[in-house]
């Protein structure tokens, strides 16, 4: 099957073909680092970290590139009232969301890119746009003319008489209402920069063209961001590069990801329902939140809640006690029907779970043959005490390969802590041993009963006893 991706552009799935053979350009829109970051960001950077890791599981050369907004009148105002420099409040929210995106195991960025150190970019860009007549100068600042780009809308799929009515800028100097800055000017003592029209910062929207301009050229393959982002900032994306360039389109594949809602009301500080990525992780493991937002599609709306999550943490506890339970089989060197057996649901998997991905990052179908196969080797595990150690290796290697598109289940360091559980266990299992042999029966039922609470089974054998957790 090829891969197929819904263009937000075209309204459809259309087949994946880059621009450049197999080399792939993906750019997301990053934060705006005026406060620390939340679930929303969360399940937007989580979903094309999963993207990512899966284009590069199929082959594809992928250079990921991601803004950081340290230029905006959010941050201005946050600074003011705190008393700090801009720059400053700036570095400080920009260094919590890189320590945010290492504790969510988002690893596959190959380059975070700065707003504040691309202004010579940014007023080029400018001075080509009033050149060609696609901008103007008033008193405040410079202003896109959006109808002079005849295709403003065609991203949001509006015409352009309604544009007005959705979120726009303000200003009496402006030509239309639907215009937007590209230089805003500002006193001498305010932030800012020097440039062919006086003192000031740029606006929000050139600041995207003008960096995937310099570091991917005038068109390239994969733009992403959350679906809130589509009118009025990626329209605007549009309409500056394509304007500048005379290329079109700027974007191949505009994807975008779904709304996430916490217990189906919108996230807002007001409402107490603003969650920071920081507070959750502090409760769940980043391996259980992944799953969570793996498990619906990247474009839906996600529901978040505290039972959602205690969900997608027995879910993956499901995988672990999989991966424990073929462990602890012996390897040996042949093999029967039984394996032979299994090895073709191996195979079934993991065309199931390719089939998935293929079709639009389709996660949760894809999670579902991973399931099927963990299923599968608990069902064999619970029936066997060897297995053939080629499919042993052929198994830990399906489970690492593609649970690695999910960074889901991948400890790697906790290993360690694994090993620490393990002798915890054998330890209690051992004082067990001591009570039964002192006849104080009550106590070690008891142990038993808190074990078996927690997920592991005791069987009482001649030469000692053994355990296992339970498969779910």
């Amino acid at each position: 099957m090829v891969l197929m991706v819904y263009n937000t552009l075209s309204i459809r799935k259309e087949v994946f073909t880059p621009i450049q053979g197999n080399r792939v350009y993906m750019f997301v829109c990053g934060p705006t680092t005026y406060d620390l970051s939340h679930l929303g960001h969360a399940r937007t950077y989580v979903s094309y970290d999963i993207i990512a890791r899966y284009l590069r599981y199929r082959g594809y050369s992928l250079f990921y590139v991601m803004n950081i907004t340290d230029v905006d009148d959010k941050i201005i105002e946050k600074a003011r009232s705190v008393g700090v420099a801009p720059l400053e409040l700036a570095r400080e929210y920009e260094k919590a969301f890189y320590e945010d995106m290492v504790m969510l195991g988002i690893e596959s960025i190959n380059l975070f890119v700065r707003a504040s150190e691309h202004i010579p970019e940014i007023i080029d860009q400018i001075k080509v746009l009033i050149k060609k007549g696609y901008a103007y100068e008033t008193e405040t600042g410079v202003y896109f003319n959006t109808a002079k780009f005849k295709d403003f809308g065609v991203l949001s799929h509006q015409e352009q008489s309604k544009l007005s009515e959705h979120r726009i800028e303000p200003d009496p100097t402006k030509r239309h209402e639907q215009d937007f800055a590209l230089w805003k000017k500002r006193e001498h003592g305010e932030p800012g920069w020097d440039s062919p029209w006086g003192w000031g910062r740029p606006g929000w929207h050139i600041e995207d063209t003008a960096i995937t301009t310099n570091y991917f050229g005038p068109q390239y393959d994969i733009h992403g961001g959350a679906i809130e982002l589509i009118f009025p900032h990626h329209e605007a994306e549009i309409a500056q590069a394509e304007a500048a360039t005379g290329k079109k389109p700027l974007v191949k594949y505009w994807v975008h990801t779904g709304i996430l809602k916490v217990q189906g009301k919108k996230m807002s500080k007001s409402l107490g329902n603003f969650i920071t990525i920081r507070e959750i992780l502090k409760r769940y493991d980043p391996e259980v939140l992944r799953l969570f937002f793996a498990s619906s599609h990247y474009r839906s709306t996600i529901d978040f809640s505290e039972k959602n999550l205690e969900q997608a943490k027995n879910s993956l506890q499901t995988l672990y006690n999989a991966l424990d339970n073929i462990r602890g089989l012996t390897p040996k060197e042949e093999g029967g029907e039984d394996e032979l057996e299994l090895e073709k649901k191996l195979m079934n998997c993991l065309h199931r779970f390719i089939d998935a991905m293929d079709d639009d990052f389709d996660s949760p179908y894809a999670l579902t043959a991973l399931f099927d196969l963990a299923k599968e080797v608990n069902r064999f595990a619970d029936n066997h005490k060897t297995i053939n150690r080629e499919l042993l290796e052929e198994i830990l290697k399906t489970f690492r390969e593609l649970g690695s598109i999910f960074n889901i289940p991948q400890k790697g360091g906790q290993e360690t802590g694994m090993k620490t559980l393990e002798n915890l266990v054998d330890l209690i299992i051992e004082l067990r041993q001591k009570f039964r042999e002192d006849k104080g029966w009550r106590t070690s039922d008891m142990i038993r009963s808190k074990l078996k609470d927690l997920g592991i089974t005791i069987e009482d054998k001649e030469k000692g006893a053994i355990w296992k957790k339970i498969s779910k």
